[in-house]
């Protein structure tokens, strides 16, 4: 996992208790897994996009697309 061993993971799981306190340690876990399921679901929406072809190319000021060199 990540190349870390169980003395880090104790380490860094101690650091965290000290920092947030024992009680806040759901509402971080919980934050934390709210942010990742939104961040996969913008993925997974923006991938969708691409494939449906909803998504124009970025021109520059003047309204032109740029053209690959």
């Amino acid at each position: 996992m990540f190349g870390l061993g169980t003395q880090e993971l104790l380490i860094i799981l101690v650091l965290v208790m000290i920092v947030f306190g024992a009680g806040k340690l759901p509402q971080v876990g919980g934050a934390l897994g709210k942010g990742l399921r939104n961040f996969k679901k913008g993925v997974k929406e923006a991938d969708d996009d691409i494939e449906e072809g909803q998504v124009e190319e970025i021109g520059d000021e003047n309204g032109d697309k740029k053209k690959d060199a």
